[in-house]
């Protein structure tokens, strides 16, 4: 079921066989985070694609997850309810299926896992492709529950670039940290204190998967970010 040898939670990740495994199970459902024109290139058969407004305040424009009422109403349309086991993943080094796994934790729902390798892993294994969108499926209720503590606010972040014990990560890439490119923000550059590791340095660019863990381990102990500090990150 699990790739994820030697990552303390193994369990957040499964593979294209356990997927393989699981298109028929009445409580999974398996979830595509790409955009719509990658949905239409091909998708796991039976999963539902995501909409790609979910991270955007619907009022102001500004990408912020979803207020708790819409978010149940997306999930619940995607045949998400709170037994459910969602899959999620993505053509994009698992980018967009971590921000849906982020997200419905977020919310309370722990119950979800990532594909490791997402769609190049299924592709590359030969597995069955659909080009049809599946009917809507009705799921049961889903129950938003804020888990507050996934989530950090601003004062909280100035007051940790004070303390010996935190450490502020920065994963964009490297022209957003130097400053050299601003994204059209009104301000570049990076928070003061900040370490940087662009978040593709854990995976594997060829195969999307990530990277071994003890890899990756050293990677971050490199860093400075180790078990043993409260970690923020960007």
């Amino acid at each position: 079921m699990t790739t994820g040898a030697g990552f303390a939670y193994p369990e957040y990740l499964v593979d294209a066989e356990w997927v393989a495994g699981h298109l028929d199970d009445p409580d999974v459902v398996v979830v595509d985070g790409d955009v719509e024109a990658g949905y239409l290139r091909g998708h796991i058969p039976g999963a539902a694609l995501v909409p790609d407004n979910y991270e955007k305040d619907p009022d102001t424009g500004r990408v912020h997850i979803l207020p708790p009422d819409k978010f149940a109403a997306m999930c619940q349309n995607l045949g998400i309810g709170d037994a459910t086991l969602v899959v999620a993943y993505d053509n994009n080094q698992s980018l967009y299926a971590a921000r849906l796994w982020w997200a419905l934790n977020y919310y309370g729902h722990s119950n979800v896992k990532v594909l490791d390798g997402g769609w190049r892993r299924w592709v590359a294994e030969g597995r069955p492709i659909a080009f049809d969108r599946p009917a809507p499926r009705a799921g049961a209720a889903f129950t938003p529950q804020i888990d507050d503590s996934l989530m950090v606010k601003v004062d909280e972040l100035k007051e940790a670039c004070s303390l010996s014990d935190s450490l502020i990560w920065d994963v964009r890439s490297d022209g957003e940290y130097t400053g050299a490119n601003d994204r059209g923000n009104k301000r570049a550059g990076h928070i003061p204190g900040a370490v940087h590791l662009e978040w593709f340095n854990v995976m594997e660019r060829d195969s999307h998967r990530f990277k071994p863990a003890e890899e990756i381990r050293q990677m971050l102990n490199a860093k400075g970010i180790t078990p043993d500090k409260a970690v923020f990150a960007y």
